[in-house]
């Protein structure tokens, strides 16, 4: 029996504190005119001292869950997509199953940058169709600015704070995800990337001195990538499931640069208002920008039931890539429950285990 991986859960998180392109006049040489004509971004949330990857990654994970009406034990796995983990290891994913009480689940970051939320919905799809996993917690969470240069004006103007994420369970009834495409070409790798922190280039007075440790891009090559592989990848995930571009209700691209969204719809011959855009608040958030616009497009009753959407996007790496969704919502008839309850019950158990390990270190000398 075919089994089919459906999104009945979704949530975001995203920082209280908002920089608008007027406040960054103060400190960076740009205008307001000069972003907005460049990018379409007006304002862009940033996080506070509090707020971490995991922390936003963990508020859109319980809010996904509650939308489901799924407790946080029901989760098989956490994949948490980012290119601004907590830690190089251990994986933010699993600091956010420990934060929600996902007691059952297996977990483990996705790295593919700004497209890791397509990669990530991928893969769980894929653990679903398998028959390895029946509940999958997919998130994008991102504290881009924390790797950020905010005194270079081509690159802070553009990134933002945040997290979304979607829940995915089996089903037997057709519909879910129907498609996905990932591809990439590490030729381009140079393109976009942060040149220190890893083992090629560990951190050092010399890297820092020399703000290795910052993103950096080829806007303009960056630019002419995106535009050609936002059509092709499109194009190529509804020719994977037969679906005409004309069925489909609402095309949520990678909220990266108006221009960019904008390109690719004359690309792919769509009126513009068939897309979700919501950069203009949010910048870039990378692998947060597509499940924020979808959990937006929601709200505004632009996906409804039965629906097909397409989530398409693009990052570092280089990669692309895409997903056809035929929209399903929570399942319903269960009763009530309130994961947000597990947040306690989940510090507690950490606490006790940590306690653990200390007496077992004690008596064993270590």
């Amino acid at each position: 029996m075919a089994r089919y991986a459906h999104i009945t859960g979704w949530g975001m998180g995203v920082p209280e504190k908002v920089l608008t392109n007027c406040e960054l006049m103060q400190t960076v040489d740009t205008t307001d005119e000069w972003i907005r004509s460049r990018t379409g971004i007006t304002e862009r949330r940033i996080a506070a001292n509090e707020d971490t990857t995991a922390s936003l990654a963990a508020e859109a994970a319980i809010q996904a869950l509650r939308t489901a009406n799924v407790k946080p034990d029901q989760v098989d796995l956490v994949i948490v997509a980012t290119s601004s983990p907590e830690h190089i290891f251990p994986a933010t994913a699993c600091i956010v199953q420990d934060r929600i009480g996902a007691v059952n689940a297996g977990a483990f970051d996705l790295l593919a940058a700004c497209t890791g939320f397509i990669f990530a919905l991928n893969m769980g799809t894929q653990s679903i169709r398998s028959g390895s996993a029946d509940t999958v917690l997919v998130i994008g969470a991102e504290t881009l600015s924390r790797i950020i240069n905010w005194k270079d004006r081509e690159t802070c103007i553009l990134f933002g704070d945040g997290a979304g994420a979607f829940l995915l369970q089996a089903s037997d009834e057709p519909g879910g995800v129907l498609s996905a495409v990932m591809r990439s070409d590490g030729s381009g790798a140079d393109l976009l990337s942060l040149p220190a922190g890893g083992s090629r280039m560990p951190a050092s007075a010399q890297s820092v001195q020399n703000g290795d440790h910052y993103l950096r891009m080829n806007g303009r090559e960056v630019f002419r990538f995106a535009t050609r592989v936002m059509v092709s990848a499109t194009k190529e995930v509804l020719e994977a499931a037969q679906v005409k571009k004309e069925d489909v209700k609402l095309f949520v691209p990678h909220q990266a640069n108006s221009r960019i969204i904008e390109a690719a719809a004359r690309g792919l011959d769509i009126p513009l208002d068939r897309c979700m855009l919501n950069l203009d608040r949010y910048g870039n958030t990378s692998t947060a920008s597509i499940p924020i616009a979808v959990c937006e497009a929601l709200e505004k009753g632009r996906l409804t039931p039965g629906d097909k959407t397409v989530f398409v996007g693009f990052g570092a790496g280089l990669t692309w890539g895409s997903c056809l969704v035929q929209w399903t919502g929570p399942f319903t008839g269960k009763k009530r429950v309130h994961p947000e309850r597990y947040r306690l019950l989940a510090r507690v158990r950490s606490l006790i285990l940590r306690l653990v390990r200390r007496i077992e270190g004690i008596i064993w000398g270590r």
